[in-house]
């Protein structure tokens, strides 16, 4: 079975290399969608495959680190970098240009950390990332399962590799989260007490 959650964020950028002028030589930005979609072959205490509210947590609080942000790749030219950093409080540089297809990789990488090192305490059975949807406008989106995650034609991404400001992780509820999920430390769902059995 399948279950998705819907995030949205604004998100600023350039795409270097596309073959659209706007988009490869200025600034600019979209109101993105993201579909985190996740599957199970079983339901947990209250008959669900992952309560929608437990990716309120980590898994928002990644995505939304996006929201009124800026996105860089780190081989940018450092003169555009430098004014990212220094105009915007809200930046986050990435090991790949920041177009729709490599966001749906990025959010995969981050949200299938978050779920590998989360301790289901709930009867969640073997729930795993099926994929990530990304639209970038209404009309355009680019969808990423695991196997994209490997491909050395689409470039690496290593969680060490993405670098949020100073402000992004200091609106974050918990600070060192990231740090975290880097050493890969452990998280903890809520446990419910069940009513009825």
């Amino acid at each position: 079975m399948l279950i998705r959650k819907l995030f949205n964020f604004e998100n600023a950028h350039i795409v270097r290399n596309c073959t659209s002028d706007r988009c490869r030589r200025s600034i600019h930005g979209h109101s993105y969608k993201v579909e985190v979609i996740l599957e199970a072959n079983a339901l947990d205490h209250g008959q669900m495959v992952y309560d929608f509210g437990l990716m309120k947590g980590n898994i928002r609080t990644l995505i939304d680190s996006f929201d009124h942000a800026i996105c860089y790749w780190n081989q940018d030219d450092p003169a555009y970098i430098k004014a990212c950093e220094d105009f915007s409080a809200r930046w986050i540089r990435l090991p790949v240009s920041p177009s729709a297809e490599q966001f749906s990789r990025l959010f995969f990488v981050l949200s299938d950390a978050v779920l590998r090192q989360t301790d289901m305490k709930n009867g969640e059975a073997d729930v795993s990332l099926q994929s990530i949807i990304v639209h970038e406008t209404a009309t355009g989106y680019a969808q990423c399962f695991r196997e994209d995650i490997m491909n050395p034609r689409m470039g690496h991404i290593a969680l060490e590799d993405i670098v949020f400001s100073d402000q992004v992780r200091a609106e974050w509820p918990e600070p060192d989260m990231y740090e975290r999920l880097k050493h890969g430390e452990r998280f903890a769902n809520p446990v419910v007490e069940r009513q009825i059995t």
